[in-house]
This record gives structure tokens, C-alpha cells and sequence, in this order.
């Protein structure tokens, strides 16, 4: 029977498989230091097939390089031997809800997410560190192969201890930030649909590089906008001309199929449709007819009188264009009251733009002055947790709002991998309740400790994570409260990156030795409890994380059921032909159980046979 890998995918050999495909005589074998002999990439080869001239050496070209660029893209593609536990107690309808937060470095958690999520998130927002010299970046481990990496993160968590300082004395300043961001932002790229965008908030310290890191992965055709947000009423007095603006940069993951909307009307837009005729077609407001045009090329054909049914005058077009339709439309025009001779009947005429014919909505500017200051986040942190300084710098609620609207469907997914507060989870919750939508959220946030001088330590939060799973409980009884009759999914599904579920031996069964083959009869740790399995199976199958989970008992034994029928899991010890037979006949599209858990060696060998017979279609595996 196949086993589950129990793994996140290796992107480095997906890569070469790519390769092989495409250009297979680039495409070698090469020994690594130890003398295995593993499938490589020539690369010189490669590069002359990419060139319409020979390739003696390296060439200089047009790209964007720093020290450590080739770190960050192996710490990309390595594997990890990590997985995701539940935490039922920190959860808020944890057997219900559609969203997740993930507690643990982000870089784990999108490389845990890809197989799960690839192609399915719609929006992306971030807010990462900005890099100004007095905030913390990620600390990100390179300097091993992918093997030596995959085996250490099975061997023990770092999590905890993953953000260093980083002042601009660093002679890599820089560097640092751009190796920190790079290989989050090519795993999250996997994780867009087709029609899906990312916006990340910057300032101008790292506007640049952030711009040139995008293209690099996302291309310069994908580019959406680069919004300026204004953040502050007044700038700062700090300098000679002081910032108060950040930016929001988008990109999409595919320019020719993204969906965005447009902006809603304003109360004030509305009110200038007026239906002062009763006219059937309802509210419109006056359009001009002039159809400018350039260089004073005229169309012979657009260029007439226009003759006013009330006075018999004529009206031709300006001098610097023509009618914007035909004589023959415009008689059609007139005919159906569509055109307006002044307020009195007399004037010149207008075209009545009917509000039921226009687009939905207007164009949003590139110049954000519109949502709420930053001031309004810490407001709102105020409101929520007792304290505005509880957790410094907030983005508001009203302008994640804005990027939901823009970018999302009312069943979309979002994710925010620099979770902070949790403000892009409040404003999925309350957009939901103001439009009816189904979205889920997937917030990632890293378990960083609090000051003990600051606000939110003094509050009782030892860890973000914690200040941020209680701002979403906050919200979710404030948005109950607006909206009790569209309450919504109010709920999160708390997870825990941790080390993997199963022990080193799993991994290196060769280092085994004989005097401890008993010791390692079972490849599971002692303190995972079934539920703890049932997500790394989630995981390593890439069933949806948020998918409902069914606990039964069946001939004594405990059995998942994960929505419905998609997978049945058993990690009981002393299973049976016959409860292996109950769950064969319920035909589950995936089963899996545990390697040692058969009650005796012919069971194991039956597994296969009971489901052949009961429900071929079942893809059965073993952990």
C-alpha cells in the first residue's frame, strides 16, 4: 500500500521535472558531496538554448540581483517535515467555520498551504514589515541543501525565534528585507487563481525594490496600480517635507483575466441623477454630445445641425469636434425624450445618461483619500481590546474594506500572511454582512512575544497570535451586533504549525539500526492525539482545511468522516476486516489508516482487497 509522503511538495524537483519536459536535453545527472547521483539541470546548457548566439561566459543582463538572491529562492523550494495542529479551545466554531488563522512563520505556513490552496485564493493583501531601521524582519535559515532542511524543520520548531532587527548600519539593509520577501511572495503567487491579485502596503523606503521584486516574480504586464494611500490628515513635522501617505502596490497573477470592480457610487455621485420629465427609463443627469477629436479631422458625417423641436433652431457642433452619433441616431434620440434642450426646452441640447444605463459603479483613482486615516485603526483597536495603543500602527478596517470590494467575489477566498491584528479577517467578516457574501479568510500570523513594558502584554496577550485570535472574537460579536440578521461566519478554525506528526524514522528509515528496530515499530510521536493526524493527511492530500469533520464510532472504534464522503481516516490500533469492511462500504473517495494500527499482518493485507471489492474507487493510503 502507498504511504503519504507527509510533506510539503519539493518545488526544486517540480522545477526540474518542468525543465525536463520543455527542454530535456538540459537535463543531467550529477553526484551531490555525499556521491548519490540525482537528476541536475545543466545549466550551461540551459542558458545556450535560451540564446541565439553562443554562450562562452557570463553575460550581463537586465535583472535584479542582491546578496543572498539564491538563498531565498532555495529556501523557497525546499521541502519542510512541518504540519498544522488543531486548536479546538482558541477556536471559535471550530466544527462549523470557513476560516482559518494559522499561528507560525508565514514561510512554513504558504508552504503547507500550496497543494491545498494552489490557484484558489482570489485576493492577497500584506502588510509586511516596511524596513524602516526600527522594525523586525524575518530571519530565514539558508545555509543547507534541501535534504539537510527538510529533516531539521522535522527535528524541532523555530517559529518562535524568527525576527531579528534590522538597522540601516546593517551593511545588508537591504539585502536582508528583499531576501525576507522574495521567497513568501513566490509561494504566494502559486496560491492565485487565475483572476486573483495581491496588494501589498509599503512606504518609500522599499517602494523600489518591492516594485522590481513583483515584476521579477509576478511580471511588469501583471502590474495593476500603484495606490497612494493618504494615511495621516497632516504630515509629520519631523522633516522639511513630511510623508503622510504609504502606497499599496497591486499585481495580478494574469492581467488578461483579472476581475476587478469598480467603486460604489457615493451619496453625493447618486444625487446628481435627477428625473425631473418622469422619464420611464428613471433618474439621469446631462451628457455632452461633442465628440472631441484630434488634429481637426473632422467626420463629414457626424458634422450637422441638430434642429430643436420646440423652436426650430438649429445647433451645430463646436470647433473642435463633432456630434458624438449619427443623424439618423440622433432622430432616435430625440423621438425617445433621451435629449434635453436646456432646462427651459430652449437651449442647446444634451444627452440624458440614464443611472439604469451606466456601469455599475465608478472608476476607482489611483489617489486613496477616501477610507479612513490610520488613526481609525487604532480607534478601532480601542473599541475592541480598551486600548488604541494595544497594538502599534493598525491598518483600519475601512481600508481593507475597500480592497475586499475591489478585488473580491462574494464567495472568494482571502489571505493575509502578515496577519497582525487581524484587521483583514474584520473587514472579510463585516463586508459578508453588508452584502450577504460568503468569503473565508486564511490569516497567518507568527507567534512573536510582546514586550513586557507594552500595552498588550500588560492586557494579558504573551503573543500577537493571542491579541489577534481575541480582535477577531471582538469583531465577530461587533458584527453580530450591526448585523443580527445576517450574522454570517463569524467563526475562525485556530492552527499550530508544529514539527511533523511523525517521528525522525519516517523520514531516514536507512539510519535505523537493528537493536532499536522494536523502539520504532510505531513512526508516530507520543503526544499527537488522532486529530493531529487527520490534518497533516489534510495537508499531504490537499483537502480543504476548512472542510467539515465527523467523528463516529464504528465496531468500537473512532473514524473520521472529512465533508462527507471526500475521506475517511482511522488511526485506532486493533482495526478489523469487519471495520475495515463498514467503512469500504460507506465508498469514501480517499480512506486512510494508520501502518501500525491492523490488528494483525493479514488485516493490513486485506485492506486492499475489502476495498477493491466494496468500493474500487477508493484511493486508500497508509501513514
Amino acid at each position: 500500500m502507498e504511504k503519504l509522503k507527509m510533506h510539503t511538495p519539493d518545488l526544486t524537483a517540480e522545477q526540474v521535472r518542468r525543465i525536463a519536459e520543455l527542454l530535456p536535453n538540459c537535463v543531467t545527472e550529477a553526484p551531490e558531496a555525499s556521491g548519490t547521483v540525482r537528476q541536475a539541470i545543466d545549466f550551461d546548457q540551459l542558458r545556450q538554448e535560451l540564446s541565439d548566439h553562443i554562450v562562452e561566459g557570463p553575460a550581463e543582463r537586465y535583472r535584479l540581483d542582491w546578496p543572498g538572491k539564491r538563498e531565498a529562492i532555495l529556501t523557497a523550494n525546499a521541502p519542510i517535515a512541518k504540519t498544522l495542529r488543531p486548536c479546538r479551545n482558541e477556536s471559535v466554531d471550530f466544527d462549523t467555520t470557513k476560516n482559518i488563522f494559522i499561528e507560525g512563520d508565514n514561510l512554513d505556513a504558504l508552504k503547507l498551504l500550496q497543494e491545498t490552496y494552489l490557484g484558489k485564493v482570489k485576493l492577497i493583501y500584506i502588510d509586511p514589515p516596511y524596513n524602516t531601521g526600527n522594525d523586525f524582519i524575518y530571519e530565514d535559515d539558508f545555509a543547507e541543501n534541501s535534504e539537510s532542511y527538510l529533516l531539521r524543520s522535522n527535528q524541532r520548531d523555530e517559529s518562535g525565534v524568527r525576527l531579528i532587527a534590522n538597522p540601516e548600519s546593517n551593511g545588508r539593509f537591504h539585502s536582508d528585507w528583499l531576501t525576507m520577501i522574495y521567497p513568501r511572495l513566490r509561494l504566494a503567487k502559486n496560491l492565485l487563481s487565475d483572476d486573483g491579485a495581491i496588494f501589498i502596503s509599503i512606504d518609500d523606503g522599499e517602494l523600489d525594490n518591492l516594485r522590481k521584486v513583483c515584476a521579477e516574480i509576478f511580471g511588469e504586464d501583471n502590474f495593476i496600480v500603484q495606490i497612494i494611500w493618504k494615511k495621516r490628515s497632516t504630515p509629520p513635522n519631523d522633516k522639511v517635507i513630511g510623508s503622510n501617505h504609504d502606497y499599496i502596490l497591486g499585481y495580478a497573477k494574469n492581467a488578461a483575466r483579472v476581475v476587478l470592480k469598480s467603486r460604489e457610487r457615493s451619496a453625493e455621485q447618486l444625487d446628481r441623477y435627477k428625473n425631473p420629465d418622469n422619464h420611464p427609463k428613471g433618474p439621469w443627469s446631462r451628457g455632452d454630445l461633442m465628440a472631441n477629436v484630434k488634429g481637426g479631422r473632422y467626420v463629414q458625417s457626424l458634422y450637422y445641425p441638430i434642429v430643436n423641436p420646440n423652436t426650430g433652431e438649429k445647433h451645430f457642433p463646436g470647433t473642435n469636434g463633432n456630434w458624438r452619433f449619427s443623424a439618423a441616431t440622433m432622430t432616435q434620440l430625440i423621438a425617445n425624450n433621451e435629449i434635453q434642450f436646456g432646462d427651459d426646452g430652449k437651449g442647446r441640447p444634451y444627452l440624458k445618461r440614464f443611472l439604469s444605463e451606466v456601469k455599475e459603479g465608478v472608476t476607482y483613482p489611483s489617489i486613496w483619500d477616501f477610507v479612513p486615516l490610520n488613526t481609525s485603526g487604532s480607534n478601532e483597536m480601542r473599541e475592541l481590546l480598551g486600548d488604541a495603543t494595544i497594538f502599534e500602527n493598525p491598518k483600519p478596517v475601512g481600508l481593507i474594506l475597500e480592497i475586499i470590494r475591489l478585488g473580491t467575489e462574494s464567495d472568494s477566498l482571502v489571505l493575509d500572511f502578515f496577519a497582525g491584528s487581524g484587521t483583514t479577517g474584520h473587514a472579510v467578516m463585516l463586508q459578508n454582512a453588508q452584502d450577504s457574501g460568503t468569503r473565508r479568510f486564511v490569516l497567518v500570523q507568527l507567534p512573536e512575544a510582546t514586550e513586557k513594558d507594552s500595552e498588550a502584554f500588560k492586557a494579558g496577550f504573551k503573543t500577537i497570535p493571542a491579541l489577534t485570535q481575541q480582535r477577531l472574537r471582538r469583531a465577530s460579536e461587533s458584527v453580530t451586533e450591526q448585523s443580527p440578521l445576517n450574522p454570517g461566519d463569524r467563526g475562525f478554525r485556530s492552527l499550530r504549525i508544529d514539527t511533523s506528526n511523525m517521528l525522525d524514522v519516517f523520514y531516514t528509515p536507512d539510519q535505523v539500526q537493528q537493536a532499536s528496530l522494536l523502539d520504532n515499530a510505531d513512526n508516530i510521536r507520543s503526544d499527537r492525539t488522532p486529530e493531529d493526524l487527520l490534518f497533516q493527511v489534510l495537508l499531504d492530500w490537499g483537502v480543504d482545511l476548512a472542510s467539515p469533520i465527523k467523528s463516529e464510532m464504528i465496531n468500537g472504534k473512532g473514524v473520521f468522516f472529512v465533508d462527507g464522503n471526500a475521506l475517511a481516516a482511522c488511526f485506532e490500533t486493533g482495526v478489523t476486516d469487519e471495520l475495515v469492511k463498514q467503512i469500504a462500504q460507506r465508498k469514501p473517495l480517499r480512506a486512510v489508516f494508520r501502518d501500525s494500527s491492523y490488528g494483525n499482518d493479514s488485516v493490513k493485507i486485506n485492506v486492499e482487497q475489502i476495498f477493491k471489492f466494496y468500493s474500487p474507487e477508493t484511493e486508500v493510503r497508509a501513514i
